[in-house]
């Protein structure tokens, strides 16, 4: 029979700690305690203060290495010192080079998050970002096109899992409906990344034939070194998943050879989480069943077509911004470029800020946010593309709607696919459906930068029309994304999202037959939070 859930202040934290240890002696079930919700909420903060940072640095990093390609296409042009003219790359290698990255990315996406699943989560993310730095530091040694593509396609490989690993990693300590802002605020690096690169370009284009490296070149040393750097810090940085309050956590394998890193949370405050967030203190091994099951259940698949639109425009927007940009105006300089390119992920930024705390707030209504935010995508897209060209700015004011549209999209698309995973299957069901949602979903990467904008030599040809047919199928493909989700909230209505009868059976689920659900809060997520809480609200 189910205990009643016990006060936490009639005890103390020191009683309450003893009761803990005690039961986990005795191998029982440690006593039920309910916290007050400002209690609660200040364990997160705290959370916050150790893992968002880390995230936030890795992310920009990584985001930079990544898309870094994109700007070397322009950087230094008017000298020939540009990346197309010193390795003669025609717009086939420039294309394919782009794609081939996206290739192995998806490939090696869910493979690499249910390893992370699997061992040290805080080593594998270390793992990632140590081994992007070095592929990112070896761009700059590249003399031709077969070379470029292979480092690319090394790239994709090293870097599969990042983005799912770490939406997975803040289900270790989060619940679901709370992470939608914490997604949103690393994810912000990315917008962050996207502009400070486009305008510290410009400082590395000055660096021109300083120690006999182009401009370009100096830009992959020095952001490739960074990320070497900062690999090797996240050791000590990122906290292993937390333990059961009474466990202690052992060293075995080769976690023995590697530098430990302090507790997540202590002392009442790990006790605090354990009772808010006690599903991922008791995970039950999965099998390769439970990934059989996580691969045919057909809420996978509106998500991926969710996450295929918004990510193909994200990504056609950070390769191709600067060339469709040049394309309004070509007689824009290879600086002005990069400053006008910083902008429209200053929006991007802005509007990530604004909805995706909302969002949390009100985390039924997930769908309704994803949808507006694509509707302004496309409202953006129509803009640049049927803006007469006598008005470039006008165009270049389409852009910026685009880069505004896009900022919540894809952290609402993650979270909302954690929120129905995790009930649904558990902890496997978390690390499979993002890395799936997040590799099937970026062959929208994939067709915008093969098969759209320069891959596409018939509409890159310069006129009143160029990429006019590119940016109208990226308008057809947002509609399906809006399709997709109108599709996914209708069925969850009629059929549930109940949790899959082996995770029920399992022992290691969100719910307890014993007294309907395992944690406070999975209990607070039956309702919104709305606006209550906020700070007008506590000073009324």
């Amino acid at each position: 029979m189910a205990t009643s859930p016990m006060p936490a202040e009639n005890k103390s934290p020191a009683e309450t700690s003893t009761d803990y240890e005690a039961a986990a002696r005795e191998g029982l079930q440690p006593p039920h305690v309910e916290y007050d919700i400002e209690r609660v909420e200040a364990v997160y903060r705290k959370l916050d203060l150790r893992i968002i940072p880390a995230f936030w640095i890795l992310y920009f990093l990584c985001s930079a290495i990544r898309s870094n390609i994109g700007l070397a296409q322009t950087m230094n042009a008017d000298v020939g010192h540009d990346l197309i003219t010193m390795l003669g790359l025609s717009s086939n290698d420039i294309s394919t080079t782009l794609a081939l990255f996206y290739v192995s990315y998806v490939i090696f996406d869910c493979p690499s998050n249910l390893v992370m699943s699997r061992l040290s989560p805080r080593v594998w993310m270390a793992r990632i970002v140590f081994a992007v730095g070095v592929i990112g530091a070896c761009f700059t040694v590249v003399q031709a096109a077969w070379s470029l593509k292979f480092l690319r396609f090394l790239l994709g490989f090293v870097i599969a899992g990042m983005w799912p690993g770490m939406s997975y990693y803040l289900t270790l300590f989060y619940p679901p409906s709370r992470t939608g802002k914490r997604i949103g605020q690393y994810f912000t690096a990315a917008q962050v990344s996207a502009a400070v690169v486009g305008l510290v370009s410009a400082g590395f284009q000055l660096m021109d034939g300083v120690g006999g490296l182009v401009g370009y070149q100096w830009m992959f040393l020095i952001y490739g070194l960074l990320a070497v750097v900062l690999g090797w810090t996240l050791l000590w940085w990122l906290p292993e998943r937390p333990l059961p309050p009474g466990q202690k956590r052992t060293r075995s394998g080769f976690m023995k050879w590697l530098p430990p890193t302090p507790e997540a949370l202590t002392g009442e405050d790990a006790l605090v989480h354990y009772e808010d967030l006690k599903r991922v203190y008791h995970p039950r091994p999965w099998t390769l069943k439970d990934l059989g099951l996580v691969l045919i259940d057909w809420r996978l698949w509106p998500l991926t077509l969710m996450y295929f639109g918004v990510v193909g425009v994200g990504i056609g927007t950070q390769l191709y911004g600067t060339v469709i940009i040049r394309g309004i105006n070509p007689s824009f300089t290879g600086v002005q470029l990069s400053l006008l390119f910083a902008p429209i992920w200053i929006m991007d930024l802005i509007a990530i800020l604004l909805v995706t705390p909302i969002s949390d707030r009100f985390h039924r209504l997930r769908p309704l946010f994803f949808s507006c935010a694509v509707c302004i995508q496309i409202a953006g897209l129509l803009t640049v593309t049927f803006a007469p060209t006598s008005n470039p700015w006008a165009r270049y004011g389409g852009l910026l709607m685009v880069g505004f549209g896009l900022g919540p999209t894809v952290p609402i698309c993650m979270t909302w696919t954690n929120e129905i995973f995790q009930r649904r299957h558990g902890e496997v069901g978390v690390a499979a459906a993002s890395a799936l949602v997040s590799g099937l979903g970026n062959l929208g990467s994939i067709t915008t930068t093969y098969a759209l904008y320069t891959g596409w030599p018939a509409d890159a040809a310069p006129g009143r029309h160029q990429y006019r047919k590119s940016n109208l199928t990226m308008i057809g493909i947002l509609c399906v994304s809006i399709l997709s989700s109108f599709v996914m909230f209708v069925a969850l209505k009629i059929t549930g999202n109940k949790s899959s009868h082996k995770v029920n059976s399992g022992g290691g689920s969100t719910i307890d037959d014993s007294d309907g659900f395992q944690d406070g809060a999975a209990r607070r997520e039956l309702q919104q939070r709305g606006f209550g809480r906020m700070w007008w609200s506590k000073r009324g």
